[in-house]
């Protein structure tokens, strides 16, 4: 069994009020989980003769978690990009047969090793900074094979590099070209039949929508969560990201793990958000992308106490991003979190989104997924903008 303690570390655990901080701290790692963190003065005896690691008094905070990702995709979107700056909208561009849709039809030509090849340096670039945990979404293929492609594709991913991946079925993220106008048609005869064929193949984590006036109303949202409620599923909802359709209610009414985006989310969502354990999930880079300035709710948040978590969105369309270190400095100069909301929100808030409770904080039992960084304090992490002072990433206890 690997046994290994870090020492002379500033450890930021994140477990409790504020970073946690412990200065002069050690972590005693064995069999891939943290047995013992604290102060190296204070460290145990039965940990003498377990091999050392000096780390130069570097930060040390849990390993880095994308809670939201698209990462497993085919084609690209940079002509749309190009529309955008001479002044079209997003609801233009995908009413016109662009945004969700253009992306389908190379997601439905692509291979399985194809999206696998695609998607593997968009991980590579999230685990360069730091990221041990990715969630990965369907939704760009709307059709039952091509929804399970994409699952089988974000699962192998997890075999090619050491990275942890959560699944999540997005069926319900637009209506495909031939179901134009029958949207109930749609989820009646492919979105919830293939959740239940992917959910019989062990590929599905969690099951999210996109609720929003080019996409599911909240009733039709509710007939997918409905079905995912059957399967035993947590879900996750796009919500009040262009509009206020009622989404973050809905998300509240079902225990939702998160409600995601929230830009036109109100204090009577944060208060229901709350109640259910909720989380919000800002994504700072769609909202810089789509040059949005209804801003979340961040200060009803805050007092209704909301956990609220930040994540890349990483998508071909309105946020081609693949730096948790740029969302946190633009959660902070965007949307005015704090560094350490910021920190918080891709660890244990992000863990919390994914319905996980083995990561995203520095504490005996956990798993020892941790990042090393050479950085003075853990504010230069959200501080810096296209810097990476990543040292060193700890996954499972090993390189």
């Amino acid at each position: 069994m690997t046994r290994e303690i870090l020492v002379n570390a500033q450890l930021a655990t994140l477990d409790g009020p504020g970073y946690g901080l412990v200065e002069a701290g050690a972590v005693a790692i064995e069999g891939g989980r943290i047995a013992w963190t604290g102060a190296e003065a204070t460290l145990p005896e039965r940990f003498s003769g377990w091999p050392r690691t000096d780390l130069g008094a570097r930060l040390v905070t849990p390993a880095f978690i994308d809670c939201h990702t698209h990462a497993v995709f085919a084609g690209d979107r940079a002509r749309e990009f190009e529309l955008r700056l001479q002044g079209a909208s997003y609801e233009e561009i995908a009413r016109a047969g662009g945004g969700i849709l253009s992306t389908v039809t190379a997601t439905r030509e692509a291979s399985e090793d194809a999206l696998v090849e695609a998607a593997l340096p968009r991980i590579d670039a999230l685990i360069a900074e730091g990221a041990t945990t990715i969630e990965v979404k369907s939704g760009y293929a709307l059709d039952r094979e091509g929804e399970l492609k994409m699952l089988r594709a974000a699962r192998r991913i997890a075999d090619e590099r050491p990275v942890r991946i959560r699944t999540t079925y997005l069926g319900a993220h637009a209506v495909p070209p031939e179901y134009s106008g029958r949207a109930d048609d749609y989820l009646t005869e492919t979105c919830i039949p293939a959740l239940r064929a992917a959910d019989a193949e062990g590929l599905v984590d969690a099951v999210d929508g996109f609720c929003e006036g080019i996409a599911f109303s909240p009733e039709q949202i509710a007939r997918v969560f409905d079905a995912a409620r059957e399967l035993g599923l947590p879900v996750k909802l796009h919500a009040e990201q262009l509009s206020h359709q009622g989404g973050t209610a809905l998300a509240a009414r079902y225990d939702a793990l998160s409600a995601d985006h929230v830009e036109y989310a109100t204090a009577g969502d944060a208060a229901l958000m709350a109640a259910s354990g909720t989380v919000a999930v800002l994504l700072p880079g769609a909202f810089y992308t789509l040059h949005e300035t209804q801003m979340p709710p961040v200060e009803a948040f805050r007092e209704a106490g909301v956990a609220m978590a930040l994540a890349t969105d990483c998508n071909p369309g309105t946020s081609p991003m693949t730096s948790l270190l740029l969302t946190m400095n633009m959660g902070c100069t965007l949307f005015r979190l704090t560094p350490e909301e910021a920190l918080r929100g891709v660890t244990v808030n992000a863990a919390r989104a994914l319905g996980l409770d083995d990561c995203g904080r520095i504490a005996p039992g956990l798993r020892a997924d941790l990042a090393v960084w050479d950085v003075a304090s853990p504010a230069e992490l959200s501080w810096r903008i296209g810097f990476n002072p990543l040292h060193r990433r700890i996954f499972g206890g090993s390189e």
